[in-house]
């Protein structure tokens, strides 16, 4: 496929990397229903890691099968799946070249208590370019005491992987002791992950729709004194793009805990209104019966294309 304007665009934000990397930009921005647009969907599935494998997919029992998860990507028509190494392992000889694969670097489980939040490891650079893979993705937690690590850990990761001529996507979750529960999804406090996050070099930058709260009492002088607004869900969205380099670099939403279809696309709309790029939905998707998880993923990925 052609490139369009659009995509010649969110090239030229990034210029410093090598035509490889470049190259992997256009298959993620390429592939799928939004191909062209500059726009992403993509379908995540670190659950069974994150959450362990009962509450990820009893509700839709057809997901314990890796291949269940890229088959409606494939189907849905998105940009891309990501999932851990053994889920890419079980289904990337014969989904080769089929659809965008990013490796998940990095995961945690639930079954640890009163640590500091921080993700193991899990996967290489090498590991992504033997299966084929387009991307890498890693998690941060800004906030956490353990910060300093992951930011050393995903500087030498993103390094690598820019030399080998991959794409980077930085899921950005701040949560530990220098925030507080609240503040998780405040304004000031996503914006800042998202900085923080294109900051380290990341091409892709994961994070959560922000609330209507700001965490930051010097941040909160701030958004009162140039009259920022958080009022919408759209403004909020808006302000998280301003703060990832004016909106040159790209900014996808999760979709967040399990909530109904009407719900879901309202939000979407909004995250569209303000400019964000797209979405990345795991459990909204997948724990619904594949009809159902289809018709969403084209229902959210028709709002994108017709935000323009």
């Amino acid at each position: 496929m052609a490139l369009t304007d659009r995509v010649r665009q969110i090239l030229s934000w990034y210029g410093s990397d090598n035509p490889g990397t470049r190259a992997n930009l256009v298959r993620l921005l390429n592939h799928g229903t939004l191909a062209g647009t500059g726009k992403l969907v993509i379908l995540p599935v670190d659950q069974g890691f994150e959450h362990g494998p009962a509450r990820s997919f009893a509700p839709n029992p057809s997901g314990y099968d890796p291949e269940y998860h890229v088959q409606l990507a494939v189907d849905a028509g998105c940009n891309a799946y990501a999932a851990p190494l053994g889920f890419i392992e079980a289904v990337a000889d014969k989904y080769a070249g089929e659809i965008p694969l990013i490796l998940k670097l990095n995961n945690s489980d639930s079954l640890s208590r009163g640590h500091a939040p921080e993700s193991a490891i899990t996967g290489s650079v090498d590991d992504a370019l033997r299966l084929g893979c387009t991307a890498v993705g890693y998690t941060i937690y800004p906030g956490s005491s353990a910060r300093n690590s992951q930011y050393a850990d995903f500087s030498a990761i993103t390094a690598e992987a820019k030399s080998k001529g991959l794409a980077t996507v930085l899921w950005a979750y701040p949560r530990g002791e220098g925030v507080s529960k609240d503040g998780e999804t405040a304004i000031d406090v996503v914006a800042y992950a998202a900085q923080i996050s294109a900051q380290l070099g990341a091409h892709i930058i994961k994070v959560k729709p922000p609330k209507d709260f700001i965490e930051q009492s010097e941040a909160k002088k701030v958004f009162e004194k140039y009259g920022i607004p958080t009022a919408t869900l759209t403004d909020r969205i808006r302000h998280v793009v301003q703060s990832s380099f004016n909106g040159k670099r790209i900014v996808i939403f999760s979709g967040g805990e399990a909530k109904d279809s009407a719900a879901l696309l309202g939000e979407i709309k909004e995250i569209a209104a303000g400019g964000g790029f797209g979405s990345i939905m795991g459990r909204n998707a997948f724990q619904r019966s594949r009809p159902e998880a289809i018709k969403l993923l084209g229902d959210v990925m028709a709002v994108f294309k017709n935000a323009g």
